[in-house]
């Protein structure tokens, strides 16, 4: 029997990161994220967690050779685009993620989940560490002021610090840094784009909810896409950033705790218009 190709081709990115069986974060919003940009997501799941939208109950890391089988399986078939990084859990992960990283020719952006939200560490100090190997095969890292502080022991506070931290990244053999200021607080957030070439900052206003679980992710995730497709680092960071934002300014409003990002919020519209029909007029 002869298969028809699919009618329609769309570059590869892949994501590698834990999973969220709240399906805010992690892998489900990488996935949901990499789709909605146009391109065909495929995955590797480093850990799977046990959480909902009221917090995490579990977490259990996956054996080495089980991420190291995903991602050679994915990366011998697959033309990827374009990579994304995201919770490693474990040393051994962030060392095995690394050592596939540096043979993938393709752009990686690196979400350094070290720190949750509460402030804990979720990275011994050997796992803060061996991520020096990775930030080196970087096309770009996207720390907020916590992970930054861990990653560089600068504390971004305001706009220059937050310039410092991201040029101490780059200087550690990351192509950028985009150094996010949505922990400072302010009416404004200030998005800090630091290359070897200087810096910009995306200023846009804050969106005022508590369900923002997942918006890391989906910001590294959508960079990663548009690079996929072909944009520059520049406009690929700008449209990640608005297309995050979208997804913060209409939350979806599920589970009893504070809801979750809408990563169809900027579809909704359409979707909408789809489902009430033709008009009567």
């Amino acid at each position: 029997m002869t298969r028809t190709p699919a009618p329609v081709e769309r570059p590869v990115a892949l994501t590698v990161a834990g999973s969220d069986s709240g399906g805010g974060a992690g892998i489900q919003a990488d996935l949901k994220t990499m789709e909605s940009h146009g391109t065909f997501a495929t995955s590797v799941v480093t850990s799977v967690t046990a959480q909902n939208t009221r917090g995490v109950e579990g977490a259990f890391t996956l054996p080495v050779d089980a991420v190291e089988a995903q991602f050679d399986a994915v990366a011998s078939d697959f033309d990827v685009r374009a990579a994304k990084t995201g919770m490693l859990a474990e040393a051994p992960v962030v060392e095995a993620v690394a050592e596939r990283v540096a043979g993938l020719d393709a752009p990686v952006v690196v979400d350094p989940v070290v720190v949750a939200t509460s402030g804990d560490r979720l990275l011994s100090p050997a796992g803060v560490e061996a991520y020096d190997d990775l930030l080196a095969h970087a096309a770009l890292v996207t720390p907020n002021t916590d992970e930054a502080a861990v990653l560089t022991d600068v504390e971004p506070t305001d706009e220059e610090s937050a310039r410092e931290a991201g040029e101490a990244i780059v200087d550690a053999g990351a192509d950028a840094a985009l150094v996010k200021g949505g922990h400072v607080p302010g009416d404004v957030v200030r998005d800090v784009l630091v290359t070897a070439d200087g810096s910009e900052t995306f200023e846009h206003p804050r969106v005022d909810t508590d369900a923002t679980h997942g918006s890391g992710c989906t910001l590294a995730s959508a960079v990663a896409a548009r690079l996929a497709r072909g944009d520059d680092l520049r406009a690929a960071v700008r449209r990640g950033i608005e297309f995050t934002h979208a997804t913060l300014s209409r939350p979806a409003a599920v589970g009893e705790g504070a809801g979750s990002v809408n990563h169809l919020a900027p579809v909704d519209d359409s979707l909408t218009a789809a489902e009430s029909g033709p008009s009567d007029g």
